[in-house]
């Protein structure tokens, strides 16, 4: 007989969710048995991942979630299988992921009798829990709260800001018997049509034209006479930038205005693009901060980005200051940018259409000229869009990278320890155009940032809002499952591997083509190098000599050993990136070189 769980699982399936990433218990075996019955109807159906660890059951769904747009869905059983969510979740939340978790609980009955792992409200009150981690957080009481709630879930997950729901639900509220017609593919409810009507108002929603109208109406008359004053504009991009970008850099050509981006928000920049500098924030380069910093530039336009310490640069008058007009569709972060000149509210897409018409009859009617960028003529899209050679490395033209004799060949030092400069360029050179780069918490988050230039089609994705060590791991198995066709690489350090390693059963399990590379210096790397740079204690930081390829043969995956730039050369790269199964380099770098990390010592000797 047909059950609650399983309708939960025709309803991932009408929204489109592929995959449920988790680890099977007691209580939440419903959900699964459900998901087991429906994978028998068709492959189209939602499928059960085993993750290794619940922590990483989140990362992974929130690595398919920012590669598809679509909702990432995790569950775990009652008790330390719902407690191990929370960092994957938490960090979810503050990354803006759009996530549904299902955790279970004990039979209602026996709530406050202490069952086994129970964490009811009457007990460890795991519900509680994840109300500070996410955008809804509910109990299911009774069997008819289920599709209302499961509905206000999915839209709570994705409505702006985006972010995990969470639905508690008991193992008799689980197994609650629905109507035989369920499994009627012409099965409809009063409340599936409510549903059904709601996704279509979720879809308007999201598609919203909001606009503070007023606010554009300033920004346009300030863009109007900057333009006429010859003065020069820079965005900085952010994180939230989804789906907007295209508008956005549409509006910086026709401006001439420079891009730089935030750490995360470079993500959605061609880093060959003629008019970006480069991140600014924690790794950044030193041609973002001379965009900024420019006594010619009147206006900086901060668009969907939080303004938080890493993306700011710790905060930086060269960024914070009254020629600041911050943009976003979520005005709670405006208490972030009090000093800045103007706040435009709305969605992004909309605000940088709008603009982009108006000052394009504008500017076309009233003939205006453009400033130049950087001596250059003002049509700059014309210009190539060559590539600075470093002997075979090769940085965009127009990004200032620290230490450039460290990222080109060197042959005096082919045998010597690589170092992470040059190995974030050969990655670069050797992998396929549209390879996904997943880099994880610390030096691994600092090395990619700042010499780490995907190509045009390629992304670069990290989590540095809360900062999981381990993230990308399961990230990238996400990833790698919303987008088989496409190579996914994994920069880690062997702190984080050594804590989620782990999740590379996964990749093996379902032959998943993931590099995972592993920045190899015995260390806790940013740990070392922040006690050394600060004068701190020298403690806490070593880890033990690990053999991480042998480790990665035993379950089952591909695995090198590399020791020196020429151990790097030798691979056959087009054979690893279509390998059928993971790959994992263990790469031992050169532990002496420090990463791009001036920001984190400034502020640990201010605290």
């Amino acid at each position: 007989m047909p059950t609650l769980a399983d309708l939960a699982v025709r309803y991932l399936k009408k929204i489109g969710v592929q995959y449920v990433f988790g680890i099977p218990g007691g209580a939440i075996a419903p959900l699964y048995d459900a998901l087991a019955r429906g994978q028998l109807k068709g492959a189209d159906w939602p499928k059960a991942i085993v993750a290794r660890h619940e922590t990483g059951a989140a990362f992974m769904a929130d690595g398919y979630a920012r590669e598809t747009g679509k909702l990432g869905v995790c569950c775990a059983t009652t008790g330390p299988g719902t407690t191990n969510l929370i960092t994957g979740v938490a960090s979810a939340y503050l990354s803006h992921t759009p996530m549904l978790v299902i955790t279970a609980q004990t039979i209602l009955s026996n709530f406050g009798k202490g069952s086994f792992q129970e964490s009811s409200p009457d007990g460890l009150d795991t519900q509680s829990m994840f109300d500070q981690c996410t955008n809804y957080s509910s109990i299911i009481s009774h069997p008819d709260q289920f599709e209302g709630k499961l509905l206000d879930a999915i839209t709570a997950a994705l409505r702006h800001p985006q972010g995990p729901a969470h639905l508690s639900v008991p193992i008799d509220v689980f197994k609650f018997v629905v109507s035989n017609d369920i499994e009627s593919e012409e099965y409809e409810t009063e409340k599936q049509y409510e549903f059904d009507g709601r996704l279509v108002l979720l879809a308007n929603l999201l598609d919203s034209t909001f606009i503070d109208e007023s606010a554009l109406d300033r920004l346009f008359n300030r863009l109007i006479d900057l333009l006429k004053k010859q003065k020069k504009i820079v965005f900085l991009i952010g994180s939230d930038c989804e789906g907007a970008i295209d508008q956005i850099v549409k509006l910086s050509e026709l401006l001439n205005a420079l891009m730089v981006t935030t750490p995360e928000g470079k993500t959605w920049i061609n880093s060959n693009h003629p008019l970006y500098r480069g991140v600014f924030g924690f790794a950044g380069h030193l041609s973002a901060r001379k965009a900024l910093a420019d006594k010619s530039v009147g206006l900086i336009l901060a668009i969907g980005t939080s303004l938080g310490e890493w993306s700011t640069d710790g905060w930086d008058k060269l960024l914070m200051n009254n020629k600041l007009v911050h943009v976003h569709h979520t005005p709670k972060y405006f208490s972030r940018s009090y000093m800045a000149c103007l706040h435009v509210c709305g969605r992004l897409t909309a605000i940088f259409n709008k603009l982009h018409h108006r000052l394009e009859k504008h500017i076309t009617t009233h003939q205006i000229a453009l400033p130049k960028v950087g001596g250059e003529p003002s049509n700059v899209l014309s210009c190539d869009i060559e590539r600075r050679t470093l002997g075979q490395a090769c940085a965009p033209r127009h990004i200032e990278i620290n230490a450039p004799e460290k990222y080109r060949q060197y042959p005096d030092a082919i045998t010597l320890p690589i170092k992470p400069q040059r190995l974030m360029c050969e990655l670069t050179l050797n992998f396929p155009s549209e390879t996904r780069f997943l880099a994880d918490t610390g030096n691994s988050f600092a090395w990619t940032t700042h010499y780490l230039f995907p190509k045009v089609e390629g992304r670069y994705q990290v989590s540095m809002a809360f900062g999981s060590m381990g993230w990308a791991i399961g990230a990238s198995i996400g990833t790698a499952l919303a987008t088989p066709s496409k190579l996914v690489v994994c920069i880690t350090g062997d702190g984080s591997y050594l804590m989620s390693g782990q999740e590379i059963t996964v990749a093996v399990e379902q032959q998943l083509t993931i590099v995972f590379v592993i920045l190899n210096d015995q260390a806790l790397g940013m740990v070392m190098h922040g006690q050394r740079l600060t004068g701190a204690e020298m403690i806490g930081f070593k880890l033990p000599p690990v053999d991480f390829a042998m480790m990665a043969r035993a379950v089952g995956a591909q695995a090198y050993t590399i020791r020196t730039l020429n151990d790097m050369q030798q691979l056959d790269y087009k054979a690893i990136a279509t390998h059928n199964g993971p790959t994992l380099l263990d790469i031992h770098i050169d532990s002496k070189e420090v990463p791009p990390m001036e920001m984190r010592v400034r502020a640990l000797n201010k605290s």
